[in-house]
């Protein structure tokens, strides 16, 4: 059987792929402003997400549909751990909580996990194909953006995947053979249209930080060359 469910997937979510892309805090990240607060927060969430993803799948690792697509090779939970002890420090788990939306995120994975578990198919899309498939570009970003040198990128980091295309090939073949009909692939895509909108709010609720730490920035920037300019004309008189 074949659902054509990753052509679905790729089709149905354009509009949404689109609109998380134009959320101003990923508008600023892919032109190079990464604030740093503002990021480990996203990371924060991120981990909350994926380790209830993660249990939900490991959960459901049987399951008729989901067991075709239960690659553990994915998990960024454990990355994602190294890369929060990289920004807050040994304690993290003390400092570490999920934002309003980060939670609404987490609750809804949940949900489909106990009403409906084929829907995390969606989530699963949503997350790892992302990942695999702009993963090093970000890397690179994220690492110019906050001059990092020694750390706090491993999120981006798939050690055991040796061939990252050959891999979403794979993944994406796997979606295809789902055994599923036309209802439930539907059902998979507005789970996934869905799964953007949650991480869009994500995306909304940090843009307040980022906007607040470019203005200080921006404020430091100006008060520095007012100092400098008055300190000319002082010598000049």
């Amino acid at each position: 059987m074949s659902s054509n469910l990753a052509t679905k997937l790729r089709e149905g979510t354009k509009k949404s792929h689109t609109m998380a892309e134009n959320v101003g805090f990923i508008k600023c990240f892919l032109k190079g402003t990464v604030e740093k607060n503002s990021y480990r927060k996203l990371v924060g969430n991120l981990y909350f997400v994926y380790s209830a993803m993660e249990e939900e799948m490991e959960r459901h690792r049987n399951h008729p549909i989901l067991s075709k697509i239960y690659y553990p090779e994915l998990n960024r939970k454990a990355s994602l751990e190294q890369d929060l002890a990289y920004y807050y420090g040994n304690n993290w788990q003390e400092e570490v909580a999920p934002t309003p939306a980060g939670e609404a995120y987490v609750q809804r994975i949940r949900e489909v996990s106990e009403t409906a578990p084929e829907l995390l198919v969606g989530h699963s899309y949503t997350r790892y194909l992302g990942d695999l498939s702009g993963g090093q570009i970000l890397k690179g970003i994220a690492q110019r953006g906050m001059n990092l040198t020694d750390g706090g990128t491993a999120f981006y980091e798939f050690k055991d995947i040796a061939d990252e295309k050959a891999f979403k090939a794979k993944y994406r073949q796997a979606m295809d053979e789902l055994p599923i009909d036309d209802a439930t692939a539907d059902r998979i895509v507005q789970e996934a249209n869905d799964a953007f909108g949650l991480n869009m709010k994500m995306f909304m609720e940090l843009e307040g930080s980022l906007i607040k730490a470019i203005g200080q920035m921006l404020f430091n920037t100006l008060t520095r060359r007012r100092t400098r300019g008055s300190t000319e004309l002082a010598t000049a008189e």
